[in-house]
């Protein structure tokens, strides 16, 4: 991991004390906008702070960044979902890494905004959707009409602007736990879902808030980043802890 990332994580975390799990409503939630973050670092860094939480020394947290361009393999995906080989994907600049999240495979790249919740959870199908409704409340304040597709089934998990996809959902959840989350096509380059089968959906469109507007989001990333975060918190009726 990068040093420099887990030192500035580990000393901006607030401990609580007490019991954090009795009342989920006022419950608070950390908010961590870390940048731009390699995917392994990410996989630390989730992976210790999953730890702590577990063991309830630190709140539930949202982790708010970017990655260098990856693809990303999901538990269920397949070789023929990355179809033009790894050379050529190493080519163009893009490491593929396996994962232990649900879905299968996924790109992150700069201009993406990718959420991972670090949160105890008992329902992990009402996660998902309330991810979904965050993000769907997010992009409405930009005028764009997003909406869930879960009544069709679990390859559909996600955010669709019609029938586009502007955001990817996925999840692991250990002793009750979850990490990884979300990923919102903000002002990314959208090309590298041509060259793979995006979330196992042939044909599908990958969208992104630029694309629908025809111009980067008000404010820019780093407005849509305040904006995610405050969307998340709201819909799970969380109380902000600054860090």
């Amino acid at each position: 991991m990068n040093q420099d990332i887990e030192f500035t994580l580990a000393c901006r975390i607030c401990y609580h004390q007490g019991n954090m799990d009795q009342h989920r409503h006022s419950l608070p939630l950390e908010v961590h906008n870390l940048g731009t973050v390699p995917y392994r670092d990410a996989l630390a860094i989730q992976a210790g702070l999953q730890a702590r939480r577990q063991a309830n020394a630190i709140p539930d947290t949202l982790l708010l960044l970017e990655h260098p361009p990856v693809y990303t393999r999901g538990r269920r995906s397949s070789d023929g979902e990355l179809s033009l080989g790894e050379d050529f994907y190493r080519a163009q600049g893009i490491e593929i890494v396996p994962t232990d999240r649900g879905g299968k495979v996924t790109y992150h790249g700069p201009g993406q905004l990718v959420g991972y919740p670090i949160m105890r959870i008992t329902d992990v199908i009402a996660h998902l959707r309330t991810m979904e409704t965050a993000i769907v409340a997010a992009l409405s304040e930009h005028g764009i009409e997003a909406r869930s597709r879960c009544e069709e089934g679990i390859d559909y998990t996600g955010v669709w602007v019609e029938d586009r996809k502007i955001a990817s959902i996925g999840v692991h959840v250990s002793r009750g736990v979850s990490t990884h989350g979300f990923a919102v096509n903000v002002a990314n380059d959208l090309a590298p879902f041509q060259w793979i089968v995006p979330c196992g959906l042939t044909g599908v469109t990958m969208t992104s808030v630029a694309n629908e507007l025809g111009h980067e989001p008000t404010g820019g990333f780093d407005a849509f980043v305040h904006l995610m975060a405050r969307c998340f918190r709201e819909t799970h009726e969380r109380a902000l802890v600054s860090a």
